[in-house]
């Protein structure tokens, strides 16, 4: 019989840290990043076939509250298409200018407005006193159409003159409204994020009101290891800038990758949430950035032969590869998992990782929000209906069974979204709320 496992094995901790605010001279530093590899369970059953949930995670040790930090390189992509207009254009320039005061004199910023072209308000240039910046931001006024790819794409363009300079690199897109000039498709969108994040550069979308196309916002975000916000009330604006800004100013590891590696016996079958490949017995994880004092992590479904009761054996080795944020100083890590096994099911229940487990639960439930997107896209309601109330049961079902009561918050609001989907579909807010959680549930994202 198959089960779903979801252990604590091996870590590595994080010491001490200090972080450059230049990209020249950095002072050094000890590793910033700790690593730990988990199971469901440090037991499971003998003599079946078993699928395990294994958790590979990084955290970012928290900087000295005197360390200097890695320096900024930072795009603000602002929309000022005609509805743009308003209260609306007004507070995304209050948040803008915000965002901008909380950047260091040595840090960079860049300013690009785009409507049914593309205008770079102010190529890259330092921070200082932020007068010229400040001049550019309150300039920008509503009109036209909406040419957000261009947009990011100047946005990039203009980090580029110092991607390899030392610095964090990072795009921030607002915008209002559905993309009707150049490219217009999830796949193009989705495509430029995965150019740009291979250069080192993430982009955060900020969707504001109930008109953005959320899976051109989404994809653009997923696909650049970025952030992604749904912001109904422009109010929010200041609130969200400066949750963003909280974020880039905190990285302490770049260009990150994990390779996990799988023995004879252990079939890795597919990553749980965030993307990634798996080659053989190996999944690989690439991240761009890692923040201090946050857990990123990497969900991996396995599927281990049976085994003898009473015997033990590794079931998955994981190591990381970064480039320290304030030195480009190339580190790794490693670690080991193990496993023992056993055909008695209290010993198998009482050694259930709960955290896991839940982690598991959050990612099912935001894989089956981005389905029934898609189904009911495509007319298929009944079917999304089902689904929520398959993988509610399936999530209530794990909870009982460990009694995790985390599990079990996590499972319980299927029902009721399935009740609601069933009797009237997803709203453009409903759609929306759906299309941002799924991402930021995958990416870890920081709660709003």
């Amino acid at each position: 019989m198959k089960t779903t496992a979801l252990l604590l094995v091996a870590l590595g901790f994080c010491s001490g840290l200090l972080v450059s605010a230049k990209a020249k001279s950095p002072a050094p530093i000890t590793d910033s990043v700790g690593l730990r590899i988990e199971i469901d369970r440090a037991v499971l059953p003998a003599e079946s076939l078993e699928t395990a949930i294994v958790k590979v995670s990084l955290r970012g040790c928290t900087p000295p509250k005197a360390a200097r930090r890695a320096p900024v390189n930072l795009a603000l992509v602002i929309d000022k298409s005609g509805s743009m207009s308003g209260d609306r254009i007004e507070r995304a320039r209050e948040a803008a200018l915000e965002a901008v005061r909380r950047l260091g004199p040595d840090d960079l910023v860049s300013v690009v407005a785009f409507d049914n072209g593309v205008r770079t308000l102010l190529p890259a240039r330092r921070v200082g006193d932020g007068s010229a910046i400040t001049e550019a931001i309150e300039g920008i006024a509503a009109n036209g159409g909406t040419n957000l790819y261009g947009g990011v794409a100047a946005g990039a363009e203009a980090l580029r003159r110092h991607i390899e300079d030392g610095y964090t690199h990072r795009v921030i897109l607002l915008s209002d409204g559905q993309a009707n000039v150049g490219p217009q498709t999830p796949e193009a969108l989705g495509s430029l994020g995965a150019q740009l994040v291979r250069e080192g550069i993430s982009v955060t979308t900020i969707g504001l009101g109930l008109d953005f196309n959320e899976d051109l916002m989404t994809r653009l975000a997923r696909r650049s290891d970025g952030n992604t916000y749904f912001v109904e009330n422009s109010r929010d604006l200041g609130r969200i800038f400066g949750e963003e800004l909280g974020d880039v100013l905190s990285i302490v590891a770049r260009r990150v990758v994990i390779e996990v590696t799988f023995p004879e016996g252990v079939r890795p079958v597919r990553l749980v949430g965030r993307e990634g490949r798996i080659e053989n017995r190996r999944a690989f994880i690439e991240l761009n950035q890692l923040y201090g004092s946050q857990e990123k992590f990497a969900l991996v479904e396995v599927e281990i032969d049976a085994a003898k009761p009473r015997t033990s054996r590794e079931i998955a080795c994981a190591e990381v590869r970064y480039e320290n944020a304030s030195d480009a100083r190339p580190v790794s890590q490693s670690a080991r998992a193990m496993v023992s096994f056993s055909a008695a099911r209290a010993e198998v229940v009482s050694s259930a990782n709960h955290q896991v487990q839940a982690d598991y639960a959050a990612n099912r439930i935001a894989e089956t929000r981005d389905e029934v997107v898609v189904l009911i896209d495509a007319g298929r309601r009944d079917e999304a209906v089902t689904r929520l109330r398959e993988v509610g049961s399936s999530l209530d079902k794990l909870g009982r069974d460990y009694s995790n009561s985390a599990v079990l918050s996590v499972a319980a609001p299927a029902a009721s979204a399935a009740a609601k989907v069933e009797a009237g579909g997803l709203s453009s807010a409903d759609r929306k709320d759906y299309r941002a959680k799924a991402q930021q549930t995958y990416n870890q994202q920081r709660a709003e």
